[in-house]
Parts: C-alpha cells; sequence; structure tokens
C-alpha cells in the first residue's frame, strides 16, 4: 500500500465523516450503534468526531453493525489504515521546534509498559552521553539547549522499575566514530553500565558471524500499540495491529543473533579497548 504524506493528515477526517455519514444514512442512533459495537456512545462520538481515531478492528465492528456491503468495506478498511499511519518529517519538526518531538516521545514512554528499540546506525538519547546528544544535533542550525536537556531528562525513564526496555544495537550504531576515540569508549563504558539495570536488556549485533537477514531502518515499538520507524528525512508513526506486528517479529529475528548479558558486556568492553588504544 502507497502513503501519500498529505493524505495522511487529512485520513483521519476522511475516515471520521464516511463513518458518521454511513450510520446516518442507516438511520442509527449513536447510541444503537455503540450497543451493536459494544462501544460506548462517547467513543462513538470521539470517532465520529475525529478526536479518536479508530483501530482496523473498531472500523470492522463499526461497517459490520452497519451491514455494510464488502466493496464499501474494503474501501473504508484502507482509509481507516492510512489514519492510522502518521508522516512526520524533519523540516517541520525543526520549524516547531525539536523540543516538540522530545514531548511526543515523553508522551509516548508516560502511557507504555515495554519498548523494543532496535538500532542500526546510532545510538538513541535514552542511552547516549551528553557528549553524544550534543554531537548527534551538531548538524541543526539553532541553540538546542532545550532539546538536550529534554533528551537527557527523558533517561530517567530507565530507572522507572515498572517499564522494561529491550535494547539492539548493531555493531556499527555502537562503533560509528561520531565522536573523538576517547569519548566513544565512555559511551561504550555507559552502554555497558546500563546493560546491568534489572529492567533493561541491552544486545549487541556483532558483525563477525554469518547474519542471513538485513535490517533497513531503526524502529522503535510501544507495547503492541504503535511502531516509529525512522527515515534519513523522517519518521512513519504506525498503529495499524499489522504494521506493528511486522515490527515485532522482525524486532524477534534481530533478538536472536544478538549478544546479551555478560557476553554484551564484553563485546562493548572490547570494542571500548579499542578506541582507547
Amino acid at each position: 500500500m502507497t502513503f501519500d504524506p498529505e493524505e495522511l493528515g487529512q485520513s483521519r477526517a476522511d475516515l471520521a465523516d464516511t463513518l458518521r455519514t454511513l450510520r446516518k444514512r442507516a438511520e442509527i442512533t449513536q447510541t444503537r450503534l455503540a450497543q451493536r459495537c459494544n462501544m460506548s456512545q462517547t467513543k462513538i462520538s470521539n470517532i465520529e468526531s475525529s478526536k479518536l481515531t479508530p483501530s482496523l478492528v473498531d472500523v470492522e465492528l463499526i461497517l459490520r453493525a452497519l451491514d455494510a456491503p464488502p466493496d464499501l468495506v474494503t474501501r473504508v478498511a484502507a482509509l481507516a489504515r492510512t489514519a492510522n499511519t502518521e508522516w512526520q518529517d524533519v523540516w517541520s519538526q525543526r520549524r516547531t521546534g525539536l523540543e516538540k518531538k522530545q514531548n511526543e516521545l515523553v508522551g509516548f514512554e508516560r502511557t507504555s509498559k515495554e519498548f523494543r528499540y532496535f538500532l542500526l546506525s546510532m545510538v538513541t538519547g535514552l542511552l547516549a552521553t551528553p557528549e553524544y546528544v550534543r554531537a548527534s544535533l551538531a548538524h541543526i542550525p539553532g541553540d538546542h539547549g532545550k532539546t538536550i536537556t529534554k533528551k537527557l531528562e527523558r533517561q530517567s525513564i530507565l530507572y522507572d522499575a515498572s517499564k522494561r526496555f529491550t535494547f539492539i544495537l548493531t555493531e556499527q550504531a555502537v562503533r560509528w566514530p561520531f565522536l573523538p576515540a576517547p569519548a566513544m569508549a565512555m559511551q561504550m563504558d555507559r552502554l555497558a553500565s546500563i546493560s546491568l539495570l534489572p529492567n533493561v536488556r541491552l544486545g549487541v549485533i556483532a558483525l563477525d558471524s554469518h547474519i542471513p537477514v538485513a535490517p533497513l531502518n531503526t524502529f522503535t515499538v510501544y507495547d503492541t500499540r504503535i511502531a516509529t520507524v525512522e527515515t534519513q528525512t523522517g519518521a512513519m508513526v504506525f498503529r495499524d495491529h499489522r504494521d506493528v506486528s511486522a515490527y515485532l517479529d522482525e524486532f524477534s529475528v534481530f533478538e536472536r543473533y544478538s549478544l546479551f548479558g555478560e557476553r554484551c558486556r564484553e563485546k562493548l568492553s572490547e570494542w571500548a579497548d579499542t578506541c582507547r588504544s
């Protein structure tokens, strides 16, 4: 399925309008529809007013309750999938302020319990030293003091015992010389230290063995609800359960090729020693 960035922004309103129109044509009240779908009337109202983006399951329940024909179900389901996908381009983020993106991530982190990070080429902000965070923003014009502070503040979530984190980093992500060698060694030491936290599993994929699969993007999965996928020019946010499940499956594959625990720390120590030498 091809996604048009402009459609991604409009599709939520289109979906809400379509579902509202179909209900009115069927001459069914929101209360009656809610009863048929085993939902609250408030939820139906929020869906029809575009305050709430329904899942594909929600949409299928509503269409079934309205006795929609199969061809219409197919078209509205496609619209629902587009509505559950969001494109965030880097230029818009820079115009509105990078700290706004940090606030969005705080929201994801506050409402999620289990986090899976696959890091292809860089260390994520939750794991980064202050030097690494500053270096990651150095190519973007402007004063990023607030963004750097926010990134570092977000790291406190790693110490929330109610949450579980799994980080998988490729050797490239760990060793890419983003900083001078001594500072890179300190970054690797930080990774090893974080791997000792009881609610954190941190693994590395070393490139010294046969790995018959190849990743395309850095991605994060929040619980089983949301997957965010990073590209050079922005990020896709997926809420469709099929997309999220696909990234969960991909994550499981790379987990099998990762080194965790003491074997991970041994590799990090080896790479850090190389930097220091």
